[in-house]
């Protein structure tokens, strides 16, 4: 498949690729160099169509696949991954731009989420009451809903796929996974290590596209559920749009994750946690630091000046190049809007510290933009209310342990915070009372492991459920309650009272 010399990818669909001819494609770039390297084809409604019609069919044999037998694929998947880890990571620093150091840890990441799925036979048991009446017994038992999608951002083609469709197909679904089109080749990869695994094909299905695609899933009445990983505004959609069409919906959406620095820290442990918490990835995380909140002037005039120490010496380049920390941004519409937000905070009298808008290109061309300190954010500034999603941090003063859990409380979303102190009381208050999803101690990106689950509070989560874990399983699978009796001799008489066990 090729687009005037480049490669073009399409979709896979019932165990085969779809080079998606004919359709509308956009350009998927290197962002260390800013080069157009391959094109995608955007899928449409008819592209969802055909993937559900193959999901579906596929559904019956592999929902009445024994549980082991699907663990057992799903085994032989994390074998492939793992002989293929160095490759995959490749791929995702080529169109992410993210280090090969920490691509290499989000392909990790994601296989903890399958070698969790593995364990499904233990995780679908129900539960059993012997003579809840006389010679009456009730169980229970999970089933699988059907076809279940998931769409998934471009932060992490790796990790949040395999968040959700490993304890999908685990618990007898089938899938269709919809990427980001700016970094969707993973993706694709992943559906072909599924196939030589032994997935049946349509049980495991991809559709490349942009919003079309994803309203069409959303309106498809054969979907049963939605998985959505995302922007807030987005995740409100999906949540709304899909909910109103009767599917099971996770949006998680947005997040701003303060860390709140007490006078007792350890600064020199503290900087080094922000460092990568904050600029890791190019902060295209949605567990990135992007507010500090230091307590005390003291403690915050110390903070800002470690920081500009350290970030003096940052090596920002290419994702593959030799000891290199941080890439670039994943796109150059992505690197202004950052630096329109750098822009604006200077404009609402925030002092800026640290001045990342220069870039640090280190060859002409690719989407960089250098770290950045904003000093004395207020709350009612933009650049503290929205999202900025790159390497910009925000450091919002507080006087004391109260003030500073009313600013990380005061935000609108609630998807992860911290605290750094050596004060136990002081943890386990904040801890408490703290109004986010994952809270860290001492930990600075407090990602739940596969074996927990993942998920924020407030406006960082539309729904009930947060993603793998135990809640995966719950939400990938409803309920059946069986209350049964066999009958012995003669049959009684009809009884038209409200049924009971006593």
């Amino acid at each position: 498949m090729q687009t005037l010399g480049r490669p073009k990818l399409g979709h896979y669909v019932a165990g085969r690729l779809i080079d998606g001819n004919g359709a509308a494609t956009v350009p998927v770039y290197d962002p260390a160099s800013g080069n157009i390297t391959k094109s995608v084809a955007l899928g449409d409604a008819s592209t969802v169509a055909a993937a559900v019609r193959a999901a579906r069919d596929a559904f019956a044999g592999w929902s009445a696949t024994p549980p082991l037998r699907r663990a057992a694929v799903l085994f032989g998947f994390r074998e492939l991954v793992l002989a293929h880890a160095e490759r995959l990571a490749r791929i995702i620093t080529a169109e992410h731009g993210k280090t090969l150091s920490d691509a290499r840890g989000e392909v990790q990441r994601g296989l903890e989420v399958v070698e969790f799925a593995c364990g499904i036979p233990h995780l679908l048991k129900g539960e059993f009451s012997e003579n809840v009446g006389r010679a009456v017994d009730s169980y229970s038992l999970r089933q699988a809903l059907g076809v279940c999608a998931g769409i998934s951002p471009f932060n992490f083609p790796a990790m949040v796929p395999m968040w959700m469709f490993p304890v999908a197909l685990a618990c007898g679904n089938t899938f269709i996974m919809k990427p980001s089109e700016k970094d969707p080749s993973l993706t694709l990869e992943l559906a072909q290590l599924l196939a030589q695994a032994q997935l049946p094909a349509g049980v495991f299905n991809v559709v490349n596209g942009a919003k079309a695609a994803v309203d069409a899933l959303l309106a498809h009445p054969g979907i049963a559920a939605i998985s959505f990983v995302g922007s807030t505004p987005v995740a409100r959609h999906v949540y709304e749009r899909g909910t109103a069409g009767g599917k099971r919906v996770q949006a998680l959406g947005g997040a701003k994750n303060h860390l709140v620095i007490m006078p007792d820290a350890d600064l020199e442990q503290t900087t080094d946690a922000l460092m990568g918490a904050a600029f890791g990835s190019a902060g295209e995380r949605c567990m990135a630091v992007s507010i500090a909140v230091p307590v005390g002037d003291g403690v915050a005039d110390a903070l800002v000046a470690h920081l500009r120490q350290r970030i003096a010496s940052l090596r920002v380049g290419a994702g593959d190049a030799d000891g290199v920390e941080m890439g670039p941004l994943i796109s150059d519409e992505h690197r202004r809007r950052v630096h329109g937000y750098v822009d604006l905070a200077e404009r609402e009298g925030a002092h800026i510290a640290v001045d990342g808008r220069n870039g640090a290109n280190p060859k002409d061309g690719g989407f960089f933009f250098g770290a950045t300190v904003l000093d004395c954010v207020t709350p009612d500034m933009r650049v503290y209310r929205e999202e900025i999603f790159g390497p910009v941090l925000g450091v919002v003063r507080a006087a004391d342990f109260e003030a500073a859990l009313r600013v990380v409380n005061g935000h609108e979303c609630g998807n992860g915070a911290a605290i750094f102190t050596r004060d136990g009381d002081a943890a386990r208050v904040f801890t408490q009372r703290v109004q986010a999803g994952m809270v860290g101690v001492n930990v600075a990106i407090p990602v739940p492991m596969a074996f927990h689950s993942f998920g924020g509070w407030k406006a960082s989560l539309f729904g009930d459920h947060h993603v793998h874990g135990p809640e995966g399983v719950r939400f990938y699978t409803r309920l059946k309650t069986v209350t049964c009796r066999w009958p012995a001799g003669a049959r009684g008489t009809t009884d038209y009272a409200m049924p009971t066990m006593r």
